[in-house]
């Protein structure tokens, strides 16, 4: 009986379609990805085993870093609502009778983050942009009762947003001291807010309580 052959077919693989979709993808992902930019202040928050996640909604972000100085900027503002930052920088603008100009209040919406008195937030705007980030601010006058300047930002932004959902969030520096955040708590109680979130770094829970087997199944 005549024996049969069996062709042979090589085993090579023609790799070129497979590296071309490689750099395709790689490709995508270097020009679509979006890099957290470095925060204007540095904050070492104290930990918490809290389970409940921010959401990214709009926000008056109230920092107090490890010299007790006070900055605050409104973040996470969704596209319908950016201007908003104008009316809040108007009404500061009249209540507080500082002179702004067109170009500084539009400053204002661009900027990191404030933490400068009333009498030198017209100097600050003036500035631009990749400066306002590297100066040392000073901090919102917070500490005199008579003259706390945090007050009047709230009170704006609560103006403002009335009628929809403002977030008050408060970060503070493990080194920062309890008066300044008595002061702040107390700007939040002369406009009748009682409620926030403090911004926390998570941890893990601790192994046999309810939140720990929540996250396993997670």
């Amino acid at each position: 009986m005549p024996s049969v052959k069996i062709p042979r077919k090589s085993t090579d693989t023609d790799m070129t379609p497979f590296v071309d979709i490689a750099f395709l993808i790689l490709s995508f992902f270097i020009m679509a990805t979006k890099f957290k930019p470095e925060e204007p202040v540095k904050v070492e928050t104290p930990n918490s085993v809290s389970s409940d996640i921010l959401k990214e909604e709009n926000a008056l972000l109230i920092t107090i870093d490890k010299d007790s100085k006070v900055y605050l900027n409104i973040s996470s503002v969704k596209d319908e609502n950016k201007s908003k930052l104008g009316e809040i920088i108007d009404g500061i603008n009249t209540s507080r009778n500082l002179g702004l100009t067109d170009a500084e209040k539009q400053s204002f919406r661009n900027a990191p983050i404030i933490g400068v008195p009333f009498a030198s937030l017209k100097g600050f705007l003036d500035l631009p942009k990749e400066q306002q980030g590297k100066i040392t601010q000073p901090g919102i006058p917070v500490l005199d009762s008579l003259n706390n300047e945090l007050v009047w930002w709230i009170a704006e932004a609560k103006k403002t947003f009335a009628g929809g959902r403002l977030l008050y969030l408060i970060k503070g520096d493990n080194n920062s001291k309890y008066p300044t955040f008595e002061a702040v708590i107390n700007a939040l109680r002369r406009n009748e807010e009682f409620k926030y979130n403090l911004i926390t770094a998570q941890e893990g829970a601790p192994e046999g309580t309810e939140l720990f087997f929540d996250r396993l199944k997670k």
